[in-house]
């Protein structure tokens, strides 16, 4: 359903100070892939804190919705949702790459409560999502999953795979989320693996294609109630986005794909965060 103004101010409050602790894992860490960390935080708080239907009490709850952060290598932005969310306590963060702790450079299932899957090998997170939809449909189960994917990854060509059989199966019960920020590790996308037409391609592939501002919580709400309202077509939601979100400096930078800062940029960082109320 649509989101209330005092939705959007909840959601922006959290969003908020999630950047504020993503900022903060980059300095405990010693470094982070935190410009796409950033980049994915207003989908992710949505999801989280209005959407999926699961239980920080019994992460394992079968009829639990499903999440796939494909773009693993993004797990500093997407590990403190899971502590906001109150899988485990927040001041554990601090352990983030850490030795002995289950927080890495990319999420563990085995080891991340509430992680559902493990990824980080770049274009494995749509089959997944596949096998999980597929999965749901032959146990009549209700759940959702959702896969959130980065636009540099959509180089590889299993994500394409994944994608005809998702149209072909019909399977509405998986929601596609592009991160369409335009800068992966090496440049911009268009320079280094041209993808344009991006949506036309998804269209091709029988997907129903919605693109939105990925940082309007307005927006995302229309989106994801199309997506859960889908049946027997496969949603792809384009969310265009900015890289390093937040953070001045940072943003539309490829330089900030990964980083480390010391306690004056992260000052500045976090300074940057709370001007801008994002």
């Amino acid at each position: 359903m649509p989101c209330t103004e005092a939705e959007i101010r909840d959601l922006s409050g959290i969003a908020r100070e999630l950047r504020l602790t993503i900022v903060d894992v980059m300095a405990w860490s010693g470094g982070s892939h935190i410009g796409g960390s950033l980049s994915i935080v207003d989908i992710l708080t949505i999801l989280y804190f209005k959407y999926l239907n699961v239980k920080t009490d019994d992460p394992a709850w079968d009829s639990r919705d499903r999440f796939i952060l494909s773009k693993g290598h993004a797990a500093a932005g997407f590990i403190p949702v899971l502590a906001k969310k109150g899988y485990f306590p927040e001041e554990e963060l601090k352990s983030f790459n850490h030795f002995g702790s289950p927080f890495a450079m990319h999420p563990d299932s085995n080891k991340v409560r509430g992680c559902d899957a493990s990824t980080g090998s770049l274009g494995h997170g749509l089959s997944m999502a596949l096998g999980m939809g597929l999965g749901a449909r032959y146990q009549k189960k209700t759940f959702k999953t959702v896969c959130l994917m980065g636009d540099g990854e959509c180089c590889e060509g299993s994500i394409w795979e994944a994608a005809m059989a998702l149209a072909h199966f019909k399977l509405g019960s998986v929601i596609t989320i592009v991160d369409r920020n335009r800068l992966m590790i090496d440049g911009a996308t268009e320079e280094i693996m041209n993808l344009e037409p991006f949506a036309d391609k998804w269209r091709s592939f029988g997907f129903e294609v919605i693109e939105v501002d990925g940082h309007d919580f307005s927006a995302l709400a229309g989106a994801l109630d199309r997506g859960w309202a889908a049946a027997d077509k496969p949603v792809l939601i384009l969310a265009n986005t900015v890289k390093g979100k937040g953070v001045d400096f940072m943003e539309n930078n490829v330089k900030w794909h990964y980083a480390s800062g010391d306690s004056d940029l992260c000052e500045k960082a976090k300074a940057s965060i709370i001007k801008g109320g994002v």
